[in-house]
Formats: C-alpha cells, sequence, structure tokens
C-alpha cells in the first residue's frame, strides 16, 4: 500500500537554488511527488525495488484528481512483474484515513505501507516481505544523513523510535529523548515503512484528529499499542533512504538513481 494522496506542500514551493528540468518544475508545480521525472516517474523505481523484494501486489492510494497517475500504469506502462490497483482517498484527511481507503485491497493478509515520496532501500523491503508480524522500520539516522540525500536539519521531522528491551516500539516520538542520546547509541528513525495486520484499521477508525487536523497513522500506531491490539517489531536498517520532499532533493535524487534499472 503506497500512500500518494499528500497535497506536496514543500514540494509546491519555489526555489530558486534548484534548477530543474521545465518538465520537472511543472510536475512539482502540481505537488503530486511520485510522478516527479527522474527519468521516468520517481514511483517507478519504488515500485521496481518492491518488485525486486518480492512483492507482488499494490494499491496505490491516490486522491480523485490524479488521473495522471492511472493513466501512466494502465495505458503508458504495463507492469507485468507487478499488479496495481488504486484505491482513492476523496479528501487529505492524513496518513490513517489514506490507510482505511485501501481496506479492501488488503483482505486478511498482512501488508506493507509505504510513502510514495520515499525511495527505501532492499534490506528494509527484504525484511518486511520475509515478516509475519507487525512490523516498522528503523533507519540508523546518522546513516540517513551520512549515506543519502537527507540533511541533518530534516531529521528533526522524522519520528525517533522508542524501542523496548525485547526489540519492540514503545512509541514514535516527534523528537528523541535525551535518554536515548547518550554517547555511542544509535537513534533510529520512522520513514513510514510499516508491516501491518488488519488491525490497524480499527484503530485507523477511531483514531483521532491530531493538532494538524488530520488523521495521522502514527498516532493510530499507538492507539493500536496502548489497546494491545498490535505489537510492532523494529527492524533495524542501516542504510540510505532518498526523501523526494522538496524541489532541491530532486537533482540530488537523480544523482543517486542514475543508471538504476527499472523493471516493473
Amino acid at each position: 500500500m503506497i500512500l500518494a494522496r499528500g497535497l506536496g506542500t514543500r514540494m509546491r514551493k519555489a526555489d530558486a537554488s534548484a534548477h530543474l528540468a521545465s518538465e520537472q518544475s511543472a510536475a512539482a508545480d502540481t505537488g503530486l511527488k511520485a510522478m516527479i521525472p527522474i527519468g521516468r516517474p520517481f514511483l517507478d523505481y519504488v515500485l521496481s525495488e518492491l518488485a525486486d523484494s518480492g512483492f507482488t501486489d499494490v494499491c496505490l492510494v491516490i486522491g480523485p484528481e490524479h488521473q495522471k497517475v492511472r493513466d501512466h500504469y494502465e495505458r503508458e506502462v504495463i507492469p507485468t512483474r507487478i499488479k496495481i490497483q488504486f484505491a482513492i482517498q476523496e479528501l487529505p484527511l492524513g496518513t490513517a484515513n489514506a490507510v482505511l481507503a485501501a481496506e479492501e485491497f488488503a483482505g486478511d493478509d498482512t501488508f506493507a505501507v509505504l510513502n510514495s515520496d520515499n525511495y527505501y532501500p532492499a534490506l528494509a523491503l527484504d525484511a518486511l516481505h520475509e515478516l509475519n508480524e507487525p512490523a516498522i522500520v528503523g533507519f540508523d539516522r546518522d546513516a540517513m544523513v551520512r549515506l543519502g540525500n537527507v540533511p541533518p536539519e530534516r531529521t528533526v521531522r522524522f519520528g525517533s523510535l522508542d524501542i523496548d528491551e525485547g526489540g519492540y516500539l514503545r512509541r514514535i516520538l516527534v523528537a528523541p529523548a535525551k535518554a536515548m542520546l547518550p554517547e555511542g547509541t544509535w537513534t533510529y528513525s520512522s520513514m513510514n515503512c510499516f508491516l501491518f495486520t488488519r488491525k490497524i484499521f480499527d484503530a485507523c477508525r477511531v483514531v483521532r484528529l491530531s493538532a494538524r487536523g488530520e488523521y495521522e497513522l502514527p498516532q493510530a500506531v499507538h492507539l493500536a499499542i496502548e489497546r494491545r491490539w498490535m505489537r510492532f517489531k523494529v527492524v533495524k536498517v542501516s542504510a540510505a533512504v532518498l526523501d523526494l520532499s522538496t524541489r532541491a532533493d530532486i537533482s540530488r535524487v537523480a544523482e543517486y538513481l542514475e543508471g538504476k534499472e527499472v523493471r516493473l
């Protein structure tokens, strides 16, 4: 399940320092980050990596105005390694609401949930494909800065994982607690890379609006933990995550993906 309904507010913001091709600038103006052209739409790379990890069925959660996404995968490119379905989130009411929009797709299976504007490493996707219990991937914050395109100041936007002694998630913190930052230890961040069972839908249905006025998936995860509906194994990964949030990211992400084979 790939969440591609966001408004792309940061991507739409003008940035004179970002030197983009005309088609990249036009795509950035729409805020639809998944379709930013990097030789081909960014989402093609994400889907190819999922297929490499053994995933065979994907649901793209989009808005009713995102016909361009449907046209690309139904007319322009016909995937053979992966089946693509679509779910419509009528209004941009948050990530928990987006997950609910694709409930029919999930059936009774476990299912992964990813962002459409992140290119996740194979290590993370392979682990989710092999697991049979709910999980969240924790990305080593230092590795993301050192190996990927994430600047240090951006990491404060990513939730820090509070992990118990058994390796399970307690909470996703807005910022790391002081107790999590002793010298010589690592901080692991959430990049919305999950494995769920159907119980997450119960949490998404009853989670309250956040301070931002959205139904947010991290809060639904907290609710599922508090009510003992699910435990989330933390999969620790030290690898680059490419983050396509702003216009300035496009050229850096293009550098990392140059020469990357895409097979859909």
